[in-house]
């Protein structure tokens, strides 16, 4: 099997990463992409994206003529896809980027080739987007489940990419990898491929075996999750310090707490649980139900504004409403990225816009620049600058009320935070 070109499929938060740091280990990488100012933006050397060393790494891999992007597909030994899997409005798993993916680069497969899905799916996704090849290019075999006989023109294996946001560079490396394979032969060749670039054990199974072992990582960390932000609904309830409290049973040597934030957001965790919940809705009650507490978490984040709005209307009561300056401390999913998929804070925003329609909200985001590519509620007569300002951690400092949404680290480190008109939910 060669593995002299590869192909990117995506260039978003786990594409370009992934495209670049295998185009450092000296390998030629084309990064497939159909959103033509994304390859404009890489093919300049540059990210459009905030992820720590990837812009000096993009510029070194395009300045050597080892990563570039086209909107056109070419051939490849390696096809790596790692587009969206969103989930649809009720839940059920949105896989029209895989098949797309899988019906852009059909077209020109070849024998020896190897397909690798990168991206998170339901139990069964790798079976059938081998099912959807085999449909377009009858010209080609590809393996089928539990059939291994005869020859394969091309392999086809899943593995999850697992990693954290802000040390993506570095996981990609050091992380162990789960390798599943439609059959072994296929886990076989996709294992060759990644000891080319990763440190980390590279573990084989099957296909169906990789996918699930994603979900689970994920639902794991939701309902982990979910334990701790409803003990901060109870806690509220009795006046306690949720994290005075968790730091004190934290101190039973089998007890490990996680800490309570505005909600649960990005790609993985809040939408990956729903893949199991949709697949085996009788089987998994726990993992819904921790899906339903994060979920609902921003509305107890705005409820506690609420009071805090109504403190401080009763103690200013020349004060207009409309004329109360409010700050939300933070818009990413996480700590110190520009990730804004699925964010709990942008939940809270929106709830809180809807039962205040009038008032120009302050919001601090310091990985984010502009507003205009923002999804937030406006209504017909009016634009996103006339009801949001984008401002500085300076400006939001001096707000009547605040609440902070993301443990950004200019933001824990901000003494001034800690006054009381600040609402804090993340530490």
């Amino acid at each position: 099997m060669k593995l002299n070109e590869i192909a990117i499929v995506g260039l978003g938060y786990i594409g370009l990463p992934t495209a670049a740091l295998i185009a450092s280990k000296g390998l030629d990488v084309v990064g497939l992409e159909i959103n033509e100012d994304i390859c404009k933006i890489v093919n300049a050397g540059d990210i459009h994206i905030v992820e720590p060393g990837l812009a000096d790494m993009v510029k070194q891999v395009v300045a050597s003529k080892r990563l570039r992007a086209t909107t056109v597909v070419e051939q490849a030994d390696v096809f790596v896809i790692a587009v969206p899997t969103p989930h649809k409005a009720n839940y059920s798993p949105d896989l029209s980027y895989i098949r797309a993916a899988c019906e852009s680069i059909a077209g020109v497969l070849k024998k020896g080739d190897l397909i690798i899905l990168e991206s998170t799916s339901p139990v069964t996704t790798t079976d059938t987007m081998s099912a959807w090849l085999a449909s377009i290019r009858k010209d080609l075999s590809f393996p089928i489940e539990g059939q291994y006989e005869g020859e394969i023109d091309v392999n086809i294996a899943y593995c999850p990419e697992r990693v954290l946001p802000g040390n993506v560079l570095e996981e990609l490396v050091k992380n162990d990898r789960s390798i599943g394979g439609v059959t072994p032969a296929c886990a076989e060749a996709a294992r060759s491929f990644y000891q080319l670039f990763v440190e980390g054990d590279c573990v084989t199974t099957t296909a169906r075996t990789a996918e699930m072992v994603k979900l689970v990582e994920n639902a794991s960390r939701d309902v982990n999750i979910a334990f701790a932000n409803e003990l901060s609904l109870i806690s509220g309830h009795f006046s306690i310090d949720v994290r005075e409290l968790i730091s004190l049973a934290n101190r039973h040597p089998r007890v490990n707490i996680l800490q309570p934030g505005a909600g649960v957001g990005g790609h993985c965790i809040a939408v990956d649980p729903w893949f199991l919940v949709s697949s085996a809705p009788s089987l998994t009650k726990m993992i819904r139900t921790a899906r339903e507490v994060n979920d609902s978490k921003p509305e107890w984040v705005v409820v506690q504004l609420e009071k805090k709005l109504s403190s401080y209307l009763l103690a200013n009561p020349s004060k207009n409403m409309n004329a109360v300056r409010i700050a939300f401390f933070g818009m990413a999913f996480k700590p110190n990225i520009d990730d804004l998929r699925n964010s709990p804070a942008i939940e809270v925003i929106k709830l809180f816009r809807e039962k205040h329609p009038n008032i120009k909200l302050e919001l601090i985001e310091p990985n984010v620049t502009d507003l205009s590519g923002v999804a937030l509620p406006c209504g017909e007569d009016h634009d996103v600058s006339e009801l949001y300002q984008l401002t500085s951690l300076e400006e939001g400092l001096s707000a009547d009320i605040g609440v902070i949404l993301v443990a950004h680290d200019e933001f824990k480190n901000e003494p001034a935070l800690n006054a009381h008109q600040f609402i804090n939910v993340v530490w």
